[in-house]
């Protein structure tokens, strides 16, 4: 493949990946056993005080130490981030499904903003942004040579104003002037339909406060109307992850309770936590149980879980959870990888570090990070082949990334130019993909599976499986559940 994408960001999203949301104001002295590094210490006051009485014109103080504060934590892994006051406020609003902007997860590629995927339903879908387009100008400023930071924050912005991209499109000889309108979005976390008679289709665009209550309605009202469901696929396709109860929550409604559905491990003892389908882990601020409501024939429905390179974190607890448990087949390509914990360690008031302190573990103990969810059954996108999911970049491809405890990580992908671009050209020739639509290609072969029909397999995932033809797949059902040794349950909470 060409040069791979540098760094990852949500433009209007702020989508909280994995967080562990830990507010308590840091008593940062208490934990720290060695002693300082008096000399390197000692050499950044130096370097302080040079700026202050040599750079070429005065620099804030302020300013100055915040960036050095944000420099330090960005130099450890792809998410650990120092969060300002408006970096703050907008993390803290996104948990909650609302936040201002445009609606597009972005990415660096050759000092451009490379879009990964627009945000569905937003103005950026609207508008017709694709995945691949790269935005060279935000109201005709030139981009080459910002920081993504920098040229996120010129695409934030007051609801109802404008903001005018000049967009760079693969097979296009002239740019595109693609006018948005910000809005504050209200992403609709949780979709829900039958797609044939008995079959429904369940898709999470990303894990929010909401997500629960949503599915609960959702189901339980397609339940009401179509109590004769024979199989639900549940869609977790370019989910970038969320808030980690909702995930513990999606997976507890479909496995038998007290079940393990994710560990993790790190450094702090509060970071070697085991987490349960109990309503203690999921249910938040909502009095007693969410999933009380849910009709119980969910819990032995054959389901399909379909997954591509944009499923990341929360998305990935679930997809391995059920795999685990062999509660649901698998379908799709390899996820993302992004395997680590986040905690929010408050500094001020209106500042704060999200800090990477612990990785995942399915409830087998297998590590996701930088490896991702491997599929049981590996399907393409499209009929042709994998199209643009095969170019995405992966936890692996980022630099810095933390490998898995064994030290390995999926190794990194390098197809030919040729390869790369006869892709393209396939992309090009074909309308973007509607999850949901009759012209949903792993969508059909989930339903296939689910009435004992051949699945076409994926050309080749990897250089090591060559996968291809059709086979049938035998559907799960109730009595293929397994349950994984139980964990003892720690004394902490959900943070």
């Amino acid at each position: 493949m060409g040069k791979k994408l540098k760094s990852i960001g949500l433009i209007g999203l702020g989508m909280v990946a994995g967080v562990a949301a830990s507010m308590n104001f840091s008593a940062l002295a208490q934990r720290i056993d060695a002693p300082l590094p008096l000399e390197e210490l000692r050499q950044l006051s130096d370097v302080f005080g040079l700026i202050k009485t040599d750079y070429v014109e005065n620099v804030d103080d302020k300013k100055l130490l915040q960036e050095a504060i944000a420099g330090m934590v960005s130099s450890l892994d792809p998410h650990s981030v120092y969060l300002d006051e408006k970096a703050f406020r907008e993390m803290r609003e996104s948990v909650q499904g609302k936040f201002v902007g445009i609606g597009i997860e972005v990415s660096t590629e050759d000092g451009y903003v490379k879009v990964v995927s627009p945000i569905e339903d937003t103005p950026a879908f609207k508008a017709g942004i694709r995945s691949g387009d790269l935005i060279t100008r935000i109201d005709n400023v030139p981009l080459k040579g910002l920081s993504l930071d920098e040229s996120i924050k010129k695409m934030r912005g007051e609801p109802r104003t404008k903001v005018v991209l000049t967009i760079s499109r693969k097979g296009d000889d002239k740019p595109l002037i693609v006018p948005i309108v910000r809005e504050e979005i209200r992403v609709q976390s949780v979709k829900a339909k039958v797609v044939e008679p008995g079959y429904v289709w369940l898709r999470i665009s990303q894990f929010q406060e909401p997500t629960l209550d949503e599915m609960v309605k959702k189901l339980s009202s397609l339940y009401e109307k179509n109590p004769d469901i024979k199989g639900i696929v549940l869609d977790l396709r370019n989910d970038p992850g969320g808030v980690v109860p909702g995930a513990i929550g999606v997976s507890a409604a479909f496995l038998p309770k007290d079940s393990v559905v994710v560990s993790t491990n790190g450094q702090l003892a509060d970071s070697k936590q085991t987490f349960y389908a109990r309503p203690e882990y999921y249910a938040g601020r909502h009095p007693g149980d969410p999933l009380a409501k849910l009709p119980a024939a969910v819990k032995t429905v054959p389901l399909v879980v379909l997954v591509n390179a944009g499923s990341a974190s929360a998305s990935e607890i679930v997809a391995g959870a059920l795999q685990d448990y062999k509660r649901a087949i698998v379908m799709g390509s390899t996820t993302f990888g992004k395997g680590s914990v986040q905690t929010l360690r408050q500094l001020t008031a209106d500042t704060a570090v999200k800090l990477t302190t612990a990785r995942y573990y399915t409830p087998k103990g297998r590590a996701i990070q930088a490896k991702g969810i491997e599929p049981d059954v590996h399907v393409d996108e499209t009929p042709e082949g994998d199209g643009l999911n095969s170019l995405r970049l992966r936890e692996a491809d980022l630099e810095k990334h933390l490998s898995g405890d064994d030290k390995e990580s999926r190794p990194v992908r390098h197809d030919e130019l040729e390869e790369e671009q006869r892709i393209l050209a396939l992309a090009k020739s074909q309308k973007p993909v509607e999850f949901g639509s009759k012209d949903d290609f792993q969508l059909a072969q989930a339903l296939n599976h689910f009435k004992g029909l051949p699945v076409k397999l994926a050309k080749a995932d990897t250089p090591a499986e060559k996968r291809a033809g059709e086979i049938l797949v035998k559907p799960e059902t109730k009595t293929d559940v397994v349950k994984p040794e139980d964990k003892k349950a720690p004394p902490s909470q959900v943070k």
